[in-house]
């Protein structure tokens, strides 16, 4: 039985599909604004202390709960569908992660489509890694973590990162990951009435403009169509109620007949990204220290 506090976050996000959807010639940069501003409702845990930092070009946060362990690092990168939010709008999750994992959090500011077309996101979260890495950080004591656009990032960042060689990240999560431009889930069906965020409309506006005119199958766009061996141990996440929910669940499948330690998580009742609510539903609150117990076990030392 999913929590009452759910109605209320169902409610969060039918606002927000209404208010991206209020005026149809609304910009990207007007619907950044309205995310942001959405964003900024989620309150942010107390005694969570907070620095900007350049990763090596790309700007990102610092997040640190109250005796996080300066020597491991969870990277974060955001939602928003590759065109859409900011590390400043996820310091909430980043407080919260940090506190569920004992981790300081790097929230990572990515560039964002289509002013900055793909490879350029995912290029940005191999950099901020590699600077982990420059700047004396153990790669064993570093998980990356992504959700819905930025799961999908992280996923085909992960595997531009075992193409290039190099040292690998402790583990991955994402949570409801777009990792299938081409839709080609049983998700995108049953669940685009009960879905009270994305809409098929929503969807196919991402795509064209992330995407522009190259095949959705391209593994760079959509990493459930790339190369899986190697990879390091995943954790996936994924909403019961979201029309993206088999993104993740094929991931997984993908995964693991490439012979990675894969886990699929469905958060029973759920919608897109519910882990961001950690503030105020208590299947947030579980979601987040499922991840937290999953970097712990899958970190050196």
């Amino acid at each position: 039985m999913v929590s009452t506090e759910s109605a209320e976050v169902l409610r969060l996000n039918n606002e927000l599909r209404d208010a991206w959807l209020a005026d149809p010639n609304y910009t990207f940069d007007d619907m950044r604004r309205i995310f942001e501003e959405w964003l900024a409702r989620i309150a942010i845990p107390p005694e969570t202390a907070f620095a900007q930092v350049d990763c090596g070009g790309v700007s990102c946060i610092w997040a640190d709960a109250p005796g996080a362990d300066p020597e491991r690092v969870v990277m974060h990168c955001h939602s928003g569908g590759y065109l859409l939010g900011s590390a400043h709008g996820y310091r909430s999750f980043g407080g919260y992660l940090s506190a569920a994992s004992g981790c300081r959090v790097l929230l990572v500011g990515y560039r964002l489509a289509p002013e900055n077309p793909w490879p350029a996101g995912v290029n940005d979260g191999v950099a901020a890694f590699r600077w982990l890495e420059a700047e004396g950080y153990d790669p064993a004591k570093i998980a990356i973590c992504g959700d819905s656009g930025g799961g999908g990032l992280i996923l085909a960042a992960l595997q531009k990162m075992r193409d290039e060689g190099g040292a690998m990240p402790a583990c991955g999560i994402a949570i409801s990951p777009l990792a299938d431009f081409a839709r080609t889930g049983a998700s995108y069906k049953e669940n685009a009435d009960r879905d009270p965020l994305v809409n098929e409309d929503f969807l196919a506006a991402l795509g064209a403009a992330y995407c522009g005119e190259m095949d959705r199958r391209h593994p760079g766009l959509s990493p459930l169509y790339g190369n899986w061996a190697g990879l390091p141990p995943l954790l996936i996440l994924a909403g019961e109620i979201e029309m993206m929910r088999d993104d993740g669940k094929q991931c997984v499948d993908a995964a693991k007949l490439a012979g990675v330690d894969a886990t699929y998580h469905e958060g029973q009742g759920m919608a897109h990204i519910w882990t961001l609510f950690a503030d105020r539903l208590p299947e947030a609150r579980e979601g987040v220290a499922l991840i937290g117990d999953f970097v712990r076990k899958h970190m050196a030392g």
